[in-house]
C-alpha cells in the first residue's frame, strides 16, 4: 500500500476525510501500523502527525519524552530530524506553548486531536509532504 492511500477502518483525521498514513521509516502510531490511529488503550493520545524538528525533540526531550535516543529493547531507533512521528496531542500543544512547534501533516492527523488542540493552532503549522502533491 502506498503511504498516501487512505485507510478508512483507522477513522477520520481533522480535515473530515479518511485518515493517512503518517510514517513507515521508522514505523509511527501508538499501534505502530504508520497511522496516528487511537483507541482505549492510547491514553497519551497519539495523534498528531509530526514531521519533527531538532527544536521539538530537544524541547520534548526537556519536559521528559526523549524521542531522539534510541531503546533497541524496544525496537526504537530514536527519531531524527524530518522523521515523521505521531506524537501525543498534549505534548505537541506543549512544545507549542514553549516556542518548538513542528510541522503537522493535518491529513495523517487524527480527529481526536480536535478534543485537545484548536483546528486553528493546527492550521498555522500544517504542511503538505511531498508525496502529496
Amino acid at each position: 500500500m502506498a503511504e498516501t492511500e487512505p485507510i478508512e477502518a483507522r477513522g477520520k483525521n481533522v480535515l473530515g476525510q479518511a485518515l493517512t498514513t503518517c510514517g513507515c521509516e521508522p514505523m509511527t502510531g501508538f499501534y505502530r501500523t504508520g497511522c496516528c490511529e487511537t483507541g482505549p488503550d492510547d491514553v497519551g493520545v497519539h495523534t498528531v502527525c509530526c514531521i519533527v524538528s531538532a527544536e521539538f525533540l530537544t524541547t520534548s526531550k526537556s519536559f521528559g519524552n526523549d524521542l531522539s535516543t534510541p531503546m533497541p529493547q524496544y525496537g526504537f531507533p530514536g527519531l531524527k530530524p524530518g522523521d515523521r512521528w505521531c506524537v501525543c496531542a498534549t505534548r505537541w500543544l506543549q512544545a507549542t506553548k514553549a516556542g518548538a512547534a513542528c510541522p503537522v501533516v493535518l491529513e495523517a492527523t487524527h480527529e481526536n486531536t480536535l478534543k485537545i488542540v484548536p483546528f486553528e493552532l493546527l492550521i498555522q503549522y500544517a504542511v503538505i509532504p511531498e508525496e502529496l502533491h
